[in-house]
């Protein structure tokens, strides 16, 4: 099947298609194309920061796993030497968000804890638009998969909302890429949600919330869990309703905050769960944060879909295909 092969080409190709239209408006992505059903994928099929980081996380994750069973030290020093690595790349030009350019700027400076680095106030989608790894690796626990994909967020983005966007994110598709039918997505995501409301993960996560102004621990993880739920009645109403020609920015969010990120690229793709293409062409084409919509859509439609489910055209132009694939191969 591929899933992980196919969860990272449509990681890439979702990102591709949405980033000539991510800072577009409708009419403007519609004066270029009429049709959302036949968005093209660019040539060049050029990717963004999205992609950049996505890899990043998947070569600090590899690093971590030749080294034994994955822990919060294994882990935190390849992915900070990776994600510093990115923060200097002459190819860092892709319109990088603020918050991981200036969480890696602290991240670079010696003897600086990260949860020092890490900014606390952002709930930017940057955290969990590159999560997709760590759903892919099945040796995993569930509670190492969910501490990982906390700790990974928090190298740049703190806030607790961001962390359970993350969260959720790789979940989903841990959930897709091991069989779980599209169908029972929402109901398992919000016990999921339910289930994990009230636990900090100190053993993951160590004194992140102290930075914070919250009275607790439990306090500050409950903040997020509770904004991914609300966002997840959002997703339901939209499901219990389905529009394909309505923008989908304007029904579960834009997509620039991490949870709406998440529950906008997951609408896509159970709106079309069969068509994973007409599905990363409905992401791509929408007036928020296309290209962080898009490649989420494309991870969870390829993760479900396996490998065959891009065109062998688009899956041979993709930026950095020989390193998806070879992640893919990995992980498969």
């Amino acid at each position: 099947m591929g899933a992980a092969t196919g969860a990272l080409l449509g990681l890439a190709i979702g990102d591709a298609m949405g980033h000539p239209t991510e800072f577009d408006t409708m009419a403007g992505i519609a004066a270029g194309c009429a049709d959302w059903r036949r968005l093209p994928l660019p040539a060049p099929a050029r990717v963004t920061d999205d992609t950049q980081m996505t890899l990043a996380l998947g070569r600090g994750l590899r690093t971590a796993l030749e080294r034994g069973a994955l822990t919060p030290l294994r882990l935190e020093g390849p992915l900070r030497e990776e994600f510093v690595d990115w923060w200097r790349s002459p190819e860092n030009t892709r319109a990088p968000g603020r918050t991981c350019m200036r969480s890696c700027w602290r991240l670079s400076q010696d003897g600086r804890r990260w949860q020092e680095a890490s900014d606390v106030g952002s709930k930017g989608c940057g955290a969990n638009m590159r999560v997709a790894p760590l759903g892919l690796v099945r040796d995993l626990t569930v509670h190492q998969m969910a501490g990982a994909a906390q700790l990974q967020s928090g190298l740049t983005h703190g806030h607790p909302t961001a962390l359970a966007a993350s969260d959720l994110t790789a979940y989903t598709v841990r959930l897709l890429a091991t069989g779980t039918a599209p169908a029972e997505l929402p109901r398992l995501l919000r016990e999921y949600a339910l289930e994990n409301r009230t636990r900090y993960d100190e053993f993951w996560l160590g004194d992140l919330a102290e930075q914070a102004q919250d009275h607790s621990a439990q306090e500050f993880i409950t903040r997020g869990w509770d904004e991914c739920l609300f966002v997840l009645d959002r997703l339901d109403a939209a499901l219990a309703r389905p529009s394909l020609d309505t923008d989908p920015c304007e029904i579960t969010g834009a997509g620039w905050i991490a949870e709406e990120a998440f529950a906008t690229g997951l609408l896509c793709f159970l709106l079309l769960p069969d068509d994973p293409v007409a599905a990363v062409r409905r992401a791509a084409f929408s007036s928020g944060d296309s290209d962080s919509i898009a490649c989420l859509t494309g991870a969870f439609a390829g993760a479900h879909h396996g490998e065959s489910a891009w065109p062998a055209e688009w899956a041979a132009r993709i930026e950095y295909r020989d390193e998806l694939l070879a992640l893919g191969a990995l992980w498969d």
